[in-house]
């Protein structure tokens, strides 16, 4: 059984994975300080009331917050017995190639979905991950990952609208009615909406002329089903494409030995 867990600036995700499917996916918030004591305790009481009787025998742990690593790499240890596999770091091997400006640390997030964008749609492709950040990947025609672009995440917009002009509020995103907004909050959600509607467009547009090739494009992350309503702007929608890589990745380095 292996235990895989993705740690974003915002949310920590864990899946349970049998070798054929995944038997269960929770999620937390990131914080530092949360000890390997706490993840055991919010884990196994999660396991328990779910009657899932997993032993888990590997953990691989992708993470964008260098700090929270440690008492992940401890609760690995201690409470399931195993040395984690810890994706970027030199003993993680990838079943791909990074090519990139040498001396580049290459975010953690951003090679998984890249593993996994081609293990399920191959090459030339671009994953658009909407997360605290938004970013996109570009996936060579063998698998490499090449570079990408990186965006101001829709929350943080939103949030750095709400803090920086004191008479406007915090609204939640959703698809206008129209574009044009008849009172505040609609102005809002219409500039945040049609506004990543034409960022993703232009660099997607942009990326493509610049590769001189057809690329599929591809989107995962929490907003991504909102936008996926929305001018077909993408080709596929996976919901749990970093976990999936993260099984990829772990079944790379178990055949490396």
């Amino acid at each position: 059984m292996l235990l895989a867990i993705d740690c974003g600036n915002t949310n920590t995700v864990f899946s349970i994975w049998d070798g054929q499917r995944f038997l269960a996916t929770w999620r937390t918030s990131t914080e530092h300080q949360r000890t390997a004591d706490q993840y055991y305790v919010w884990l196994s009481t999660l396991m328990e009331f779910q009657k899932i009787e997993a032993v888990i025998t590997d953990v691989i742990i992708s993470s964008t917050v260098p700090r929270v690593v440690f008492n992940l790499r401890v609760l690995a240890d201690r409470y399931f017995n195993t040395r984690p596999v810890v994706v970027g770091k030199p003993e993680c091997a990838l079943p791909v190639d990074v090519r990139v400006d040498a001396g580049t640390n290459v975010g953690p997030d951003r090679l998984v979905n890249t593993v996994a964008g081609f293990d399920l749609f191959g090459g030339d492709l671009i994953v658009v991950d909407f997360g605290t950040a938004t970013t996109f990947d570009v996936v060579d025609t063998d698998g490499a990952y090449v570079g990408g672009v990186i965006a101001p995440g829709v929350n943080l917009s939103l949030q750095a609208l709400h803090q920086a002009a004191a008479a406007l509020p915090h609204v939640d995103i959703s698809k206008p009615q129209g574009v044009v907004g008849t009172n505040t909050v609609a102005c809002m959600q219409s500039g945040i909406f049609w506004g990543y509607v034409g960022l993703v467009k232009e660099i997607c547009d942009r990326i493509k002329a610049e590769r001189d090739r057809p690329m599929k494009v591809i989107s995962t992350g929490g907003l991504a089903p909102l936008f996926q309503q929305s001018e077909e702007l993408f080709d596929a929608f996976k919901d749990d494409l970093t976990m999936h890589g993260l099984t990829v990745i772990h079944a790379h380095n178990k055949t490396m030995g």
